[in-house]
């Protein structure tokens, strides 16, 4: 046998070795304490389990010693990317165990920030992942804009990212005045940012060679794993809870909901562009509709819910986010369950990236948006 038929030979022994690989947990494209054990034969996934865990705070079990109000700075600390919506849907489960109707300027308000919330999350994402495949001005764009987004939400919450502004029954604190000017002209920048990233990411032929067709998630096998958010629409199904079962005053919007084709990664990345679009028409309206009165309901000191047991969801930026909350009639929940749309979404990981090449993992994985204090919680 020549020098040139060994190496051949020993080259399809290596490329039928199937070797596993451990991405994570300490590794920048995993966007947090993730690990997935990833099982390659040449440059081809075989496998890839998520390993969780590594940031686990035994968040439902400390609910269960802490009071009703006490709850609500807690759940900042789980999707610390959207906290205003963690604190959201707590906070819907607790009112509805109590019966409470919110003042309507409150629900108005808690619209806003919410959707400023989207925006801000989303644009994080829109950086990361150009970062993640290899574009490093996108990055630098979107943080400016986020900067100046963060100036509003201080603003108003007195806080840049674990706010504590939702209470049970309203929210914190009214919108200062000089907040509406400053608003509407974020709101022009981040429509403006969103049509750049269009034409530099988005309709830029590497970007679309790196995610069109990549990580294909089909229509039947998200409903099966009960995927939801920007992954569910980017595959067609146009199921946003804002729009499907709406909650607070949504119901009194006109937006629309984007959604995909394909379901692939680069289906995912658009419509999370255009979901910043319509945030962003949703704020208008509602700063346009706002009403005159109060901004949070009369609420007794301890706060007691009957025994009984409630859930809440509500549109966080990843998906559906689910509150599940039994009382005993006490002043502390006597169970706290969290539905974390990163938990659930991560789970057809091994689904969309089998058979997908390695270099293609890591737009797979990205495009999924997971926060690792929602996953672990």
């Amino acid at each position: 046998m020549t020098t040139a038929e060994k190496t051949a030979t020993q080259s399809e022994e290596v490329l039928e070795q199937v070797l596993t690989v451990n991405f994570g947990p300490q590794h920048p494209s995993t966007h947090g304490v993730l690990r997935v054990v990833a099982r390659i034969r040449g440059e081809y996934l075989q496998d890839a389990e998520p390993d969780l865990g590594y940031l686990h705070r035994c968040f439902e079990k400390i609910a269960e010693g802490w009071t009703y109000p006490q709850i609500v700075p807690l759940t900042d600390r789980l999707d610390y990317l959207a906290a205003i919506t963690n604190e959201w849907a707590y906070v819907l489960a607790v009112e509805k165990l109590l019966g409470l109707q919110v003042p309507e300027r409150a629900e108005y308000i808690r619209v806003i920030v919410g959707e400023l919330q989207r925006i801000l999350s989303h644009l994080l994402w829109m950086g990361a992942y150009a970062l993640d495949l290899g574009a490093t001005t996108p990055f630098l764009y979107v943080f400016q804009e986020r900067e100046r987004l963060y100036d509003l939400m201080q603003l108003v919450t007195g806080a840049r990212m674990t706010y504590n502004y939702l209470r049970i029954g309203g929210v914190k604190r009214d919108l200062p005045p000089e907040f509406f000017p400053l608003l509407e002209k974020a709101l022009d920048n981040v429509l403006k940012v969103a049509d750049e990233y269009q034409a530099l990411v988005l309709e830029n032929v590497i970007f679309q060679a790196r995610t069109k067709g990549i990580g294909v998630l089909p229509p039947d096998l998200a409903r099966q794993y009960a995927i939801s958010g920007p992954m569910l629409r980017g595959s067609g199904v146009a199921w946003d809870l804002r729009r499907s079962e709406p909650y607070s005053v949504y119901d009194r919007f006109d937006f629309a909901v984007p959604t995909g084709q394909n379901g692939d990664c680069y289906d995912r990345a658009v419509c999370r562009v255009e979901e910043i679009r319509q945030s962003a028409r949703i704020i208008r309206q509602a700063v346009a509709g706002l009403p005159a009165g109060e901004v949070r309901a009369k609420v007794p000191a301890a706060i007691r819910p009957p025994a009984g047991e409630v859930y809440t969801a509500i549109e966080s930026p990843r998906g559906e986010l689910g509150v599940y909350l039994v009382s005993d009639g006490g002043p502390q929940p006597y169970r706290l369950k969290w539905r974390a749309p990163s938990f659930v979404n991560l789970q057809v990981l091994p689904e969309i990236a089998r058979g997908a090449k390695v270099a293609d993992f890591i737009a797979i994985l990205g495009s999924i948006d997971i926060i690792l204090g929602e996953v672990d919680r």
